[in-house]
């Protein structure tokens, strides 16, 4: 049952039938009980006329006694039930004879004790009252059959039951209606929602919101700032990356128009460098572009786990050409660890970038240490250089988009690689570290869990 409208009709007319049947099980009972007394009462007092009367009579019971019970007053006429002169008597004397009895009176005995019993006499059940009289040496036995006294509830449970019928498809009307009155705001807010553009996302208004409506209505509210926010990111992120590509493809083409225009091979050769050069650059940011969508979006699948050791092996191979033109020397250290992790697509990413920041930052003739260690619970990736190191005023915004330092020592840098290293060691659930060297330099530092969580959805 999908419709939250269903479902609650359902609800409420299943607890209204249940109540409904509760109250009339309570009324059949109650009234069985009622009836019963009060026909117990009115045999009680007509076997007590009937010995009063005989005792008037000079304590002879005619044979017409008995019939003085048919003058009891009677109960009325109810439509097709007849429960008018119902009552039967019987005056039985100490000596065993019978001395009297009613017209309709059956032919055996109806008792045999004072008080009230229920007899069944010549196949029908009764319920008599028996009155001992030891002066008159008498008993006087009046009775109902107890058929009638069931005809009599029935009638009365019937009579009540059929307005309640009548009344029940009418509940059933009006509860629908309360429900989709109820649920009206529920309506409303979608349709708001339907009508809206897909552009706007001004904060729902909560003054007129029902109680029931207002977390939702703050849920939504606050759905609605996370994707401006992702949605200003991505606006300024498109507008740094197509500046920042802009700037090196107008580098390069004004070059090649100096190499096409040169009338000297040395100027000729300096234009074609810088077409290298810019190039290069232009490379690098397409690929960390290329990184930063693959860190912030990981692929749903279950990667194989690949051995750390042998990833940060390969990137230092892919950074090798990079290094060897600079003149820089890279050691690894990877110990005897043998630490895997599914996550190399977003590892990979991340230690290249520290790695290439690394060598681009380090002067002609420095080593460059990337080390991998094991302790404990957690897992180290360690890649230390000699370079001039990140200034104070610069690390808290190393990590934000396109942020350059003030004192970039390749000075082409685009800002994008520890924004990638720090999304990347989030999604993994580890910590980045940048802290300045001893001696000079900048120590970066990957602390990663022994346990690779699962990735993010």
């Amino acid at each position: 049952m999908s419709s939250i409208r269903t479902r609650l009709f359902a609800i409420l007319l299943l607890a209204t039938g249940a109540i409904w049947l509760s109250a009339m099980g309570w009324i059949q009972h109650s009234t069985r009980t009622e009836v019963g007394y009060v026909l117990d009462r009115r045999l009680q007092e007509s076997a007590q006329m009937v010995a009063s009367l005989i005792r008037r009579g000079g304590g002879i019971a005619g044979p017409d006694a008995a019939s003085l019970v048919d003058q009891a007053p009677a109960l009325p006429d109810s439509g097709p039930h007849d429960f008018t002169r119902q009552l039967v008597c019987q005056v039985w004397g100490f000596d065993g004879q019978l001395k009297s009895e009613s017209s309709g009176a059956p032919r055996g005995r109806l008792a045999d004790q004072a008080g009230f019993t229920d007899r069944e006499v010549e196949g029908e059940t009764w319920r008599v009252y028996t009155h001992v009289d030891p002066e008159l040496g008498i008993r006087v036995m009046v009775g109902d059959a107890l058929a009638m006294r069931d005809r009599l509830v029935h009638g009365v449970v019937m009579g009540l039951l059929a307005p309640a019928v009548l009344i029940l498809p009418l509940l059933a009307a009006l509860i629908w209606l309360a429900v989709r009155r109820g649920l009206e705001p529920l309506d409303r807010l979608a349709a708001a929602l339907s009508r809206r553009p897909a552009t706007d996302l001004s904060p729902l208004p909560e003054t007129r919101a029902t109680s029931e409506l207002r977390p939702m209505i703050e849920a939504l509210n606050g759905l609605f700032h996370r994707v401006e926010g992702l949605r200003e990111r991505e606006r300024s992120f498109t507008a740094f990356a197509a500046h920042e590509l802009k700037t090196p493809l107008a580098g390069l083409k004004t070059q090649a128009q100096i190499a096409t225009l040169a009338p000297e091979g040395a100027t000729r050769d300096r234009a074609l460098a810088q077409i290298a050069q810019g190039v290069d650059r232009t490379d690098r940011m397409v690929r960390q572009l290329l990184d930063m969508t693959a860190v912030e979006n990981p692929v749903q699948a279950d990667a194989p786990a690949q051995d750390g050791a042998r990833i940060l092996a390969d990137v230092a191979d892919d950074l090798a050409g990079l290094a060897q033109v600079r003149g820089i020397a890279v050691e690894l250290d990877t110990g005897l660890t043998e630490w895997r992790t599914p996550h190399a697509a977003l590892l990979a990413p991340a230690l290249r970038n520290l790695l290439e920041n690394a060598i681009l930052a380090s002067p002609r003739g420095s080593t460059v240490e990337a080390r991998l260690a094991q302790e404990g619970e957690t897992v180290r990736f360690s890649v230390l250089d000699r370079g001039p190191g990140i200034a104070r005023t610069d690390r808290p915004h190393v990590t934000d988009r396109f942020y350059r330092g003030a004192a970039n020592p390749s000075g082409g840098g685009s800002g994008l690689g520890l924004s990638i290293v720090a999304s990347a060691v989030q999604a993994m659930g580890g910590e980045l570290r940048l802290n300045p060297r001893a001696g000079g330099g900048e120590q970066a530092e990957l602390i990663l869990p022994d346990a690779p969580r699962p990735a993010p959805p």
